[in-house]
């Protein structure tokens, strides 16, 4: 174990790779910073968010050297963030956190491979990381945190190369992965406990089919395939052997939607959980849509100036809450309300939750025009042929 000193009071002038503990209770990202006295570049630190108290603040943790682009951060449920660099022709992993003016580190091994990347927060506060293997063609998850002997653990091995990575259920066990084979990309779900994998979208023999995200508690999935003979965002329900959809309401000409979460608690009612997604138009300007699969619109809202990436949390019982940093508000939480009961009679509120208290949201400055959303068309139906929706 050592610990690494902090040097000077640099100020962050830009955030990436924002990523949210799977409980809520953290977050973590690169922080690029500036030095006051030069303003020169400071170089990429890891920073960790505290939300689960009464009001989120920000720690820097910086180490020996600026951290590269390419390193990944993790939050942890316990205040620990584990950290993955790159070394020459291996991967080095360890766990940060504050002690006193330094910061603590504590090294947990490494992991080879033509590429490593950490997976999203699991369930039950383990880590997995995916690592690809070149020669062989097979994609490796390793278990990196919450093993018996604190050392990476292999769990099992996938045929091919493997990317992206979202949960199934709120146990960590089942995980969907895009994997690359024979110039295809499909989702397949991996079973960490059997080490089977199992085919989970194949739209038609000649897409690509991706999985964005997942709600367990409804079954409710969100994904992006060119089946359409375009890119385009589809829903289906996990173990249902109804079609995916491609709604006209989530096609909106010169508009990258991306889903950022999913409302929980909807237990059997995947149509009536609202889906939040970052709309991006060329030029930078972003807005906040609220989406239903039961209902044939989006819901406008303005985003948080200062919105960390297609970030946020919807954790049960609570509101959506979107993570910012603009101007004095060096930590905060957008909360925004779900629409009204569907079908929609009244407009969501937003608020800002800042130092624990929520005020409304302050004036946005003036952002291009989104376009005007399509004619309502049916949807696009494709069935999933060989590979329902199968848990």
């Amino acid at each position: 174990m050592s610990a690494l000193r902090t040097a000077g009071a640099p100020r962050t002038v830009r955030r990436s790779g924002f990523t949210i503990a799977a409980d809520g209770s953290y977050a973590a990202c690169l922080a690029e910073t500036v030095l006051p006295e030069e303003g020169l570049g400071g170089g990429l630190l890891a920073e960790r968010w505290t939300l689960g108290g009464p009001e989120p603040y920000a720690v820097p943790l910086p180490g020996a050297q600026p951290e590269e682009p390419g390193t990944q951060v993790l939050p942890l449920t316990d205040g620990r963030v584990l950290i993955r660099r790159r070394v020459a022709d291996r991967h080095d992993l360890a766990l940060l956190y504050p002690s006193g003016p330094d910061t603590g580190s504590l090294a947990v091994g490494s992991l080879i491979g033509a590429d490593v990347r950490l997976l999203p927060p699991a369930p039950g506060g383990c880590a997995y990381a995916l690592a690809y293997d070149e020669d062989g063609d097979q994609t490796g998850v390793w278990r990196v945190h919450g093993t018996s002997g604190g050392l990476p653990e292999p769990v099992m091995a996938v045929p091919g190369r493997c990317t992206g990575g979202v949960w199934l259920d709120r146990a960590g066990r089942l995980l969907a992965v895009d994997r690359e084979l024979d110039g295809r990309t499909k989702a397949v779900a991996a079973d960490l406990h059997t080490g089977r994998t199992s085919p989970l979208l194949q739209i038609t023999d000649d897409s690509d089919d991706r999985l964005l995200l997942s709600e367990p508690d409804s079954g409710l999935l969100l994904l992006r395939s060119d089946a359409t003979g375009e890119a385009r965002l589809g829903w289906g329900v996990l173990g249902s052997r109804l079609p995916v959809r491609f709604p006209d309401a989530l096609r909106v000409p010169g508009v990258l939607l991306t889903p950022v979460a999913a409302q929980p608690g909807q237990i059997l009612t995947p149509e009536a959980s609202v889906v939040a997604l970052r709309a991006e138009v060329p030029g930078g300007a972003e807005s906040l849509a609220l989406w239903r699969p039961g209902e044939r619109r989006l819901h406008w809202r303005a985003s948080p100036p200062g919105w960390l990436g297609a970030a946020g949390m919807w954790l049960p019982r609570d509101e959506l809450r979107l993570p910012y940093a603009e101007g004095d508000h060096l930590c905060g939480l957008a909360a925004y309300d779900p629409p009204a009961s569907w079908p929609e009679r009244r407009t969501a509120a937003a608020g800002v939750v800042v130092h624990g208290q929520a005020r409304a949201l302050p004036a946005l400055p003036a952002r291009p025009a989104l376009p005007a959303l399509p004619a309502r068309r049916e949807w696009c139906v494709l069935p999933l042929q060989q590979a329902p929706l199968a848990g």
